[in-house]
């Protein structure tokens, strides 16, 4: 908090890595994810509540004395509803909750008045006219200063939200309204929750991800607890806690009801169709559904929650962090994790709710991981990719406002906090409200008696807090008992157990053909094609390429084998990918005075030192070169010997660099992006491809940075002179960097900290499994090669082309035909849609650009796979068209 305030305020974020503030619009946009910051200093606002959480009394009345004088709420910017109500608005009402208990106690804030409460009201109506819709759900954007259909607001034309954007306000809207005694908010709020009610699939009683703010259609009809819903759910079972309203119960009994009977497959939690819930969406889950286990906590259902949160903290334990997604047999599907705080509150309410140690350990592991893998000398780094260990320049305001919160709190005990924590229940960012609200200012009718409830059978329902003496009778080691078949789940990698649609056939007939088993030239296997529905396109490059269309299918269930297919197809696809591919690489800045702390992700070569296969790495210091593009003899050979060579992209192949480097003497080489401003964050990774010659001469290793991160080794050389370096195929261990050296005493004093909780957890009988090394498995990375001057460069790599929607629903993928000897089975796919996050736009994949195809009208050899899944979704819609008068 010390170093936002000192390197970042006012601005509403601090990027760690260059010791600044992120100030909307002067650096480059990051999409969606830019929509939370708002020039109203949000970092600030959304610690607010931690501060007296960790005992800061002091600190938080100098930050509200800061947010009251230097908060401006009428910017001219355009914001995300969801992202400002949960931060801003939840964060200004924490701390107004906070203030007048602390001004109750007599020695601090007595001064207040309720100022940060004006804020809130005053953000409240700012935030009323996204609101203004047939529905009654919001628009996902509103502008501070103009609204939304304003001439200059520059939003208002959205059609689309996610079902946690327009189900995630109750808590706040409600709490503003009964704090201040306008009803108008919790109206708004209510209005929306119902609608979203109504429009559930009433067969399943599940809802999509995303909907139409007009016409309540669902756009996105894949369901799960995770990215895009998983704070809608949250907020039904919490605004029954707040506001005592029976309807809110009975609503969020009829969706864990089907959760638990589609989506819950112990121990883990697939998406699924909403009508036709036997069928996964997709095998592959997010980092958010981390936070499910905490809310079945408070929901009382103990044993899937301590199922799913066991077989998290096994990905955990493998990768030092929860990747932002991971595949059903635990691989990495988004490499990133920007610092959630999920899985930390899930943590902490099974430690709440069973008072079991193991969860103390749990928690260490998590601090020890921040301290090791994310710390950097101006806070800690959001993790660009889990495997390789190297960072973003970022660092989210959730981080403090609900990370920090929820781990202090997982050890602290009742005396270390000035008041009651039960008192209060926390939003989704963690934010204080009291309790006392549900019996103030009750201007709505509680229930709604027009909506009919399904009947449940469901013993648990009857309970409304957890109850150690009731969920373990005489068994301590009842938590334990239910960890013990997961421990090695994410090792053995369980293998796939039959889908739920082959399930639910029972012992009929299998599919009729296998992805796997498909050949191009087989007569038999075309006219089962043909009575799934797909088609068989040929193409002018020789290619064939496979389009599903699920209304020609023979039948019902030939449509759903059909499906089935091409999703196999799909993943054969993808997986064929990923094996040819490298994965990125790291450069590590191990001198004065970064000591490790920072790394940067790296593009690999196809060509040279393979890292992977030296886990040491090369380590050395820096030296640029002259000339600096190292396409001609070094002119400066004494400054590059033994060192690693640093040099610029362009002019030149990048194996030709290699070898006038190598033949200076460098022991190592990274070239540097001459393209302005680029950087890991917003373009995809690539691979150095050779010229086209054998390169077996080249052995040192070279890795490529994009400008934005070349430029904080150039920096650091410009300030400290003499930097050191190591490149390596993952980010290593500090104890392993200086093993045998001097460690610098502020490395040591880093970890003090720890030395409580050290204490407190030796205590307890529980084993602390071993980490375990970080997977192999690769992004996709485009290979990229160096034209000489003139000709231009040959690229693979440079941003997706922008996609049209198809005009058929069809989902295809291109592959080889069997005779063509280079090129037999599937071809490459890329990486699959990102989930819609409310606020946070997905991690970018690598992508690989190759020849065009005339059947899509797109730049790439292979349909990328986001349009496939986007096409695939679409024939799914067809088939339940189909099926219409049945459901």
């Amino acid at each position: 908090f010390c170093s936002q305030q000192e390197h970042a305020y006012p601005a509403d974020e601090l990027m760690p890595l260059t010791c600044r503030g992120r100030v909307r619009g002067q650096e480059p946009s990051r999409g969606d994810v830019d929509d939370a910051l708002g020039k109203f200093s949000l970092t600030l606002i959304d610690t607010l509540d931690t501060l007296v959480v960790l005992n800061k009394t002091k600190e938080f009345e100098e930050a509200v004395k800061k947010v009251i004088k230097d908060v401006n709420l009428d910017n001219d910017i355009v914001v995300s509803v969801f992202e400002t109500n949960i931060r801003v608005l939840g964060g200004l009402l924490g701390g107004h909750s906070v203030a007048i208990m602390l001004k109750e106690k007599g020695e601090y804030m007595q001064w207040y008045n309720g100022e940060l409460l004006h804020m809130a009201k005053e953000l409240g109506y700012k935030l009323l006219p996204a609101f203004n819709t047939t529905s009654g759900l919001p628009y996902p954007r509103v502008n501070l200063k103009f609204g939304v259909r304003h001439p200059e607001a520059r939003t208002g034309t959205e059609t689309d939200t996610c079902t946690a954007c327009a189900g995630t306000l109750i808590l706040e809207f409600a709490a503003l309204s009964r704090f201040t005694g306008t009803s108008i908010f919790e109206e708004y709020a209510r209005k929306a929750l119902d609608f979203i009610w109504e429009k559930r699939q009433r067969s399943s009683n599940l809802v999509g991800v995303t909907i139409n703010i007009h016409t309540g259609d669902w756009v996105r009809k894949d369901s799960g607890v995770g990215a895009g819903i998983d704070s809608y759910y949250e907020y039904l079972l919490k605004a029954y806690v707040l506001l005592g309203d029976d309807s809110f119960l009975e609503r969020f009994n009829t969706h864990y009801d089907a959760i638990m009977r589609y989506i819950s497959q112990p121990p883990l939690l697939l998406d699924v169709h909403i009508h036709k819930p036997m069928l996964n969406a997709r095998t592959w889950m997010d980092s958010l559904l981390a936070f499910f286990p905490g809310l079945q906590v408070l929901k009382g259902d103990i044993r899937p929650a301590i199922e799913t949160h066991e077989m998290l903290y096994q990905v955990i334990k493998k990768h030092n962090f929860l990747p932002e997604a991971f595949t059903t047999d635990f691989r990495v599907h988004w490499a990133q994790h920007p610092l959630r705080p999920e899985f930390a509150e899930s943590t902490y309410f099974l430690y709440k709710a069973t008072g079991d140690p193991y969860y103390l350990e749990v928690g260490k592991t998590l601090i020890e991981n921040l301290n090791k893998y994310a710390r950097v000398p101006c806070g800690f780094a959001a993790m660009k990719d889990v495997r390789t260990g190297s960072h973003e320049d970022r660092m989210d305001s959730f981080f403090l406002a609900e990370m920090f919160k929820y781990l202090y709190l997982l050890f602290a005990d009742k005396e270390d906090m000035i008041f009651d924590i039960e008192d209060y229940i926390f939003t989704t960012e963690a934010h204080l409200l009291p309790l006392w609200l549900s019996t103030t200012n009750q201007t709505i009718s509680k229930k709604n008696t027009s909506t009919e409830y399904t009947e449940l059978d469901d013993s648990n329902f009857d309970w409304t807090c957890p109850n150690t003496q009731i969920l373990f009778p005489n068994d301590p080691m009842f938590a334990q008992s239910i960890r013990e078949p997961l421990k090695n789940v994410v090792d053995k990698s369980c293998p796939r157990g039959i889908s739920r649609a082959e399930e639910s056939l029972g012992s009929g007939p299998k599919p009729p053909l296998r992805a796997r088993d498909f050949m191009a030239s087989n007569p038999e296997h075309l006219e089962i094609l043909k009575k799934m529905g797909v088609s068989l396109i040929h193409l002018k490059d020789g290619r064939v390429q496979l389009v599903q269309h699920a209304v020609q299918a023979a039948s019902s269930l030939d449509a759903e084998d059909g499906l089935r297919f091409m999703q196999e197809m799909i993943e054969l696809s993808s997986q064929q990918q990923k094996e040819q591919q490298l994965p990125p690489r790291a450069v590590q800045i191990v001198s004065h005075p970064f000591f490790g702390r920072v790394v940067l992700t790296a593009g690999p070569a196809q060509f040279g030192m393979d890292l992977s296969k030296h886990k040491a790495g090369t380590r050395g210091f820096v030296a640029t070169i002259k000339p600096y593009n190292g396409c001609s003899e070094i002119t400066n050979p004494e400054a590059v010997k033994e060192k690693i060579a640093l040099m610029q992209r362009g002019q030149c192949m990048f194996a030709e660099k290699a070898r006038n480097i190598q033949k200076a003497g460098a022991i190592g080489g990274i070239v540097i992006d001459d393209n302005e401003g680029s950087s890991s964050d917003t373009a995809p990774l690539f691979q150095m491809a050779g010229d086209g010659k054998n390169t077996d001469d080249i052995t040192i290793p070279m890795l490529f940075l994009f400008n934005k991160e070349g430029n904080i080794i150039l920096d650091a050389i410009r300030e400290y002179e003499a930097v050191e370096v190591l490149l390596s195929d993952k980010a290593k261990d500090r104890a392993t960097i200086f093993k045998g050296k001097m460690i610098p005493n502020y490395i040591i004093d880093s970890n003090l900290e720890m030395e409580n909780m050290d204490q407190k957890s030796s205590e307890s009988d529980a084993h602390k499994p071993n980490s375990e090394e970080a997977p192999s498995d690769s992004q996709d990375a485009g290979a990229v090669g160096e034209e000489p001057e003139g000709g231009g460069e040959s690229s693979a790599v440079g941003d997706p082309d922008p996609l049209s929607a198809a005009s058929t629903a069809s989902a295809s993928v291109s592959m080889a035909e069997e005779e063509d000897p280079h090129t037999s089975g599937p071809a490459e796919a890329s990486a699959p849609e990102p989930a819609c996050t409310p606020g946070d736009s997905q991690p970018q994949e690598q992508n690989t650009q190759t020849e065009a195809t005339s059947k899509a009208h797109w730049d790439s050899k292979v349909q990328p796979m986001e349009s496939i899944l986007a096409d695939w979704n679409e024939d799914i819609e067809a088939f339940e068209m189909m099926e219409k008068d049945e459901l």
